[in-house]
């Protein structure tokens, strides 16, 4: 059966806290792992939420702030240390190059796996699969960062009580998925679009358009909360978002489950950004990261048709 879930590996802002470890978060999405923002520690988070090297098949870094990059150096030597049998594609703003390849080579060790740099330079497609295409927005933050968002394609779900009405069975059936139509019947009166599920990564930015961008119509999104709603001022002036702005997002885009995390260490309650959501008109499901946690993406027998 396949997986798709967000683990959470670190949710703190700036400097790890006795209760939570610099950021990083890991999206199961069917056989395959991307690897978000591995900030110090990463590797130990890791070890503990049973997430392995072989696990990793992108790694998407926002920005090259030290809370969501400096993992990079020991999450880039495991996946050569455990020989991870398939390649790595890393994602980052171009213009941390640098910054990039000082974390990739920080130290001696064997180089035994393929790993591909992929700079961001602007906004759009990064990669397109069978499962997903992963796009990338700007944000606004006083670095360059990058938000990323990951969509399934839409599919054709076969309706078996319309197939059984037109007498379609057997090899008939991949025959009308494949040809459009099958004896006078067409495959839109036999079947319905399914939409494809949405995940969306928001971190370190100030309100703008990119942000809109990722979540609209997310299914899951993640999105960074730095400050409570009172300490506005400072959200906007070091470049973050607050939980109830944060929230007000999602509920404009029609997300169905927010997680929110990146949380400043001058708060002591996690409970105050919850109500602070709720009390910005946002109505889904609702999550407050905490490190280790699983957050499974929705399951798709409760979205709604398009």
């Amino acid at each position: 059966m396949s997986v798709r879930e967000l683990v959470v590996l670190g949710t703190a802002s700036q400097v790890p806290t006795r209760q939570r470890n610099h950021n990083g978060y890991l999206l199961r999405w069917d056989g395959e792992g991307i690897l978000f923002d591995p900030g110090e520690g990463t590797q130990r988070q890791m070890l503990r939420a049973g997430v392995a090297a072989h696990d990793i098949n992108r790694i998407c870094v926002t920005h090259f702030h030290g809370d969501h990059s400096l993992g990079l150096a020991g999450v880039i030597q495991r996946i050569n240390l455990d020989q991870v049998p398939h390649p790595v594609t890393a994602h980052y703003p171009a213009s941390g190059q640098r910054f990039f390849e000082r974390l990739r080579y920080a130290t001696a060790y064997h180089e035994s796996v393929e790993l591909t740099e992929a700079p961001v330079t602007a906004d759009g497609v990064l990669a397109e699969t069978a499962a997903y295409t992963l796009h990338a927005h700007r944000l606004s933050h006083p670095v360059e960062s990058y938000g990323y968002r990951l969509v399934e394609p839409d599919r054709q779900r076969m309706l078996p009580d319309r197939l059984a009405e037109h007498g379609i069975s057997g090899p008939d059936v991949g025959r009308i998925q494949r040809e459009g139509s099958l004896g006078g019947v067409g495959l839109d009166e036999v079947s319905e679009r399914r939409r494809g599920q949405r995940f969306a990564f928001i971190m370190d930015t100030r309100l703008c358009d990119g942000v809109y961008t990722l979540a609209e119509g997310c299914d899951l999104l993640v999105i960074e909360s730095t400050f409570l709603d009172e300490d506005e001022r400072l959200a906007v002036d070091h470049g973050h978002l607050t939980a109830g702005q944060a929230a007000r997002v999602a509920r404009e885009a029609g997300v169905r489950h927010l997680v929110l995390t990146h949380f400043s260490q001058r708060y002591a309650d996690p409970g105050v950004f919850a109500a602070q959501a709720r009390a910005a008109g946002f109505e889904g499901e609702l999550t407050i990261a905490q490190d280790l946690i699983n957050v499974p993406v929705p399951s798709r027998h409760q979205q709604q048709q398009e």
